[in-house]
């Protein structure tokens, strides 16, 4: 087993996880720009982010599922969209001081990017995955249940997410489940653009744009809300 560094030891105990697989934590703490060679192929946190979000959304509908059982599906719901939000993951990661342990290209460390709000969601959920992998869902849940229920009352007076309130807005009036398409792609591997069209029936199309699939589908939500006065152009 590696030995660990003084500066994952931190970490750790700013997760609550020791690793025993040092080889993840290193995974989940790597952006792609920082692989030289074939960075699709190389060992970054892109595919633990995707893993993560999934481990990350069922802790804390669980979570949120026992702590408040009076509550509708609908306000749990809001409960869950605010905790697994973008927004919120940035927090946690921010007081896990994750930035600093970033790895990242040399161009991208100058332009800041280890502190880019999206970036530091994407490592929370990567740094989940992780621990889930390393030690199993009840290591995930203690670290997520550490960093997150402090959060659940403040959950639902944070701001509905464009999407969630774009459903519900479709919903309550009879239409179908809006649907979220990619349109186009486009920028290098270590940071590209997506393009996002959401289809509401009876409607024009509305598009969005973002540095992943998750932030170009709320911008195109938000950008159908504006569109149609359903919410105030945000300052």
């Amino acid at each position: 087993m590696a030995r660990a560094k003084s500066s994952d030891i931190v970490l750790e105990t700013a997760l609550g996880h020791r690793f025993k697989d040092r080889s993840l934590l290193e995974r989940a703490l790597t952006h792609i720009s920082a692989l030289s060679g074939t960075p699709s192929d190389g060992p970054h946190y892109q595919r633990l982010e995707f893993l993560g979000d999934r481990v990350l959304g069922l802790i804390v509908a669980d979570m949120l599922y026992r702590s408040f059982p009076d509550e509708s599906e609908g306000d749990l719901s809001r409960r869950l969209g605010a905790l697994v939000r973008r927004e919120t993951c940035a927090a946690v990661a921010r007081e896990w001081e994750v930035a600093s342990h970033l790895r990242v290209g040399m161009a991208e460390k100058r332009s800041g990017l280890r502190n880019r709000e999206a970036i530091l969601a994407d490592v929370c959920e990567a740094l989940i995955a992780a621990v889930w992998m390393d030690g199993g869902i009840e290591a995930a849940r203690l670290v997520v249940e550490k960093a997150f229920a402090p959060r659940m009352d403040a959950a639902p007076h944070a701001v509905r997410d464009a999407k969630s309130l774009l459903q519900e807005w479709a919903l309550g009036r009879g239409l179908k489940t809006p649907v979220y398409e990619a349109v186009e792609r486009s920028g290098p591997d270590h940071k590209p653009i997506f393009r996002i069209e959401v289809v509401v029936d009876g409607f024009a199309a509305a598009c969005g744009e973002g540095p992943s699939k998750r932030v170009a589908e709320q911008a195109a939500a938000d950008v159908f809300l504006q569109r149609e006065g359903i919410r105030e152009q945000r300052s």
